[in-house]
């Protein structure tokens, strides 16, 4: 795919105000110089402790060390890649992208096509809803529980049973027929082109951005001869086993919760009645079963949060059971808990709902049992636990499961929980987890996720600011890196990179200063953004503090004449260290010696060059 012209990807930076973006989703204040402050997004906090600099572009958060530019910032919310990033502010500001080809990508134009074909043929199935030949789709829905405003809240639709009537609406909205092939909308057989969809209840299913990727339809009459339940085709947009329906709705409340929670349900009509019933972080697969990739989408959103969880609801018959296991396996890596809530006489959400009420859906929850509990359970409900033979193929086919868990109290626990199921000794699992767990660590490690959280060692080795030292000399390289990156902009450029130039004494502050050296034009927009992500590992995040820190200064002019003082003092106190090691050497060396003279000349020298320093 060509790649957007880096001057372009400058351009809409320098127009896009990043506290106009972040601001659509997070409350912004005032918090000192050029500083914005709110409630982080990416984590709950009580007091507000992410930070958003507009002038250079910026946002930190001090809580959970979340930072970057506004790219960053949509990436991570609606978790687009860098080039839809670009492309959705592009289109905001109205501004034509070129790629490095010369034009625009071919590929991304045909995806915006796509997305809007989806975006209409939603608009549509929403208004035939309303039609009378739509009262079987009503009933269906009034059946379940959902009124006007549920199939409103969700965009639910009808599709009337004629063999054209999308295709015929979207052509007259100037779509062509290879668009709408390509969309999955329509369908082409031997007497032509003809919809997919007829004579069915429709769910439009939408990405994390609430862009409609393709739909979900049920059948409603007895002479529909299709599948129960027919989804959108694999297309450009649409890939089944990497989607979720209703992400889009319970992604707010899913980075909200406490603990941070998504329960994963079987379909449709269950993620509505979950919903509505206050459940509103409930999501499901489309057409698939829960697998690998759905678990990194839930990860990318929930984050690597050892207290958060995910609650699978699965039928309790055999079907169901085999769901819960493939799902487990998807969670291996998962640091979120993982559950299994099997409701009442095994009613999923949607049928609990109506018989139970609301309530009974809340309180599903409560009923939930740890899925290495629910698996265990699975591998040794095969085993005739009578006999020598099936107690040690259940120790077997179970002590992996349990080898997986990271705690080793939690695994220890469920080691005792094993044994007293199997009525064995406790030290014979014992063996049997432990050769289990070395068995798996002899193949090879999953890549780990560059997103991914930070390991334990990571988080030890993180620097903040904080975690600084308090002496003087750190105090001043601190405050002065700070000045530097906010208003380096408006301080004497010789000065500044004299400043820069010399070494300082905290390793983490120096990393910091060598990215700052190491940037060719200061001049150039957006270069402290670039600085701070250019700082080596594990001082990048106190970069970014110091980018979005409070600067301890009235107004901007006090900052900028604040740092550029800063830097004369970094350069003073070099120029005395320097002056310290002449005045130790001249005493060892004699008076009148050539040496001796040529130190002494440098003495003067230093000393006329502070006193310069000192008059500017």
């Amino acid at each position: 795919m060509p790649r957007i012209a880096q001057a372009d990807i400058d351009e809409v930076k320098a127009r896009i105000s990043i506290a106009d973006i972040i601001g659509e989703r997070v409350a912004l204040k005032s918090a000192g110089i050029g500083s914005l402050k709110g409630l982080c997004p990416f984590h709950d906090e009580k007091s507000p402790s992410f930070n958003v600099r507009p002038q250079v572009g910026f946002y930190h958060c001090f809580g959970c060390g979340e930072s970057g530019d506004v790219f960053t910032f949509l990436r991570q919310m609606d978790h687009l890649t860098f080039t839809e990033a670009v492309e959705r502010l592009a289109a905001r500001i109205g501004f034509t992208l070129h790629y490095e080809d010369g034009g625009a990508a071919p590929e991304t134009s045909g995806r915006s096509r796509l997305y809007a074909a989806n975006a209409a043929a939603a608009e549509w199935f929403r208004g035939r809803l309303m039609t009378p030949e739509a009262d079987a789709g009503r009933r269906f829905l009034g059946e379940r529980g959902f009124d006007a405003g549920a199939a409103a809240h969700f965009g639910v639709g009808y599709a009337p049973k004629g063999w054209s009537g999308l295709l015929d609406a979207l052509t007259a909205q100037g779509f062509t027929r290879d668009e709408l092939l390509a969309a999955g909308l329509v369908s082409q057989g031997p007497r032509g082109v003809y919809d997919r969809f007829r004579g069915r209840v429709i769910w439009p299913i939408r990405d994390i951005a609430g862009q409609t990727l393709g739909f979900g339809a049920r059948r409603l009459f007895d002479d529909d001869n299709g599948p129960k339940y027919l989804n959108t085709p694999e297309t450009v947009l649409y890939r089944k086993t990497q989607v979720l329906y209703g992400l889009d709705l319970a992604k707010r409340d899913i980075s909200r919760g406490d603990p941070r929670r998504v329960v994963v349900v079987e379909g449709y009509t269950d993620v509505m009645a979950c919903h509505l019933a206050g459940v509103t972080t409930a999501v499901a697969t489309c057409g698939t079963a829960f697998g690998v990739d759905h678990m990194g989408i839930l990860r990318r959103v929930i984050g690597d949060d050892a207290a958060a969880e995910v609650v699978f609801t699965f039928d309790p018959d055999a079907a169901g059971q085999k769901a819960a296991v493939r799902a487990f396996a998807s969670t291996k890596g998962l640091q979120a808990q993982s559950f299994v809530a099997v409701g009442p006489e095994g009613l999923d959400p949607c049928d609990l709902r109506l018989q139970r009420g609301d309530a009974a859906v809340r309180s599903l929850m409560d009923t939930k049992v740890p899925m290495f509990e629910f698996v265990i359970d699975q591998r040794l409900a095969g085993f005739d636990l009578r006999t020598v033979e099936g107690r040690i193929g259940a120790l077997r086919s179970a002590g992996p499961v349990v080898a997986e868990l990271r705690d080793p109290i939690v695994r220890r626990e469920y080691e005792r929980v094993l044994a007293r199921r199997l009525g064995m000794d406790p030290g014979e699992v014992h063996r049997e987890v432990d050769r289990a767990g070395r068995a798996e660590k002899t193949e090879p490690a999953a890549p780990r996720h560059p997103a991914g959280p930070e390991t334990p060692v990571e988080a030890q080795l993180r620097v903040t600011v904080a975690s600084l030292p308090r002496t003087a000399d750190v105090v001043l390289e601190r405050d002065a890196l700070m000045g530097f990156l906010q208003f380096g902009h408006r301080v004497d450029a010789d000065l500044l990179r004299r400043a820069i130039g010399l070494p300082l004494r905290h390793p983490g502050l120096d990393a910091v200063r060598q990215s700052i050296a190491a940037v060719p034009d200061m001049s150039r927009h957006g270069w402290a953004v670039g600085a701070v992500s250019a700082v080596r590992e594990p001082y990048r995040g106190l970069a970014a503090e110091l980018l979005t820190g409070e600067f301890p200064a009235r107004d901007d002019d006090h900052a900028a004449a604040s740092t550029q003082d800063l830097a004369r003092r970094l350069i003073t106190r070099e120029l005395d260290a320097r002056k310290r090691e002449l005045l130790g050497e001249i005493q060892r060396v004699p008076a009148e010696s050539e040496q001796g003279r040529t130190v002494r000349l440098q003495l003067r020298e230093l000393d006329a060059e502070r006193q310069r320093l000192v008059a500017e």
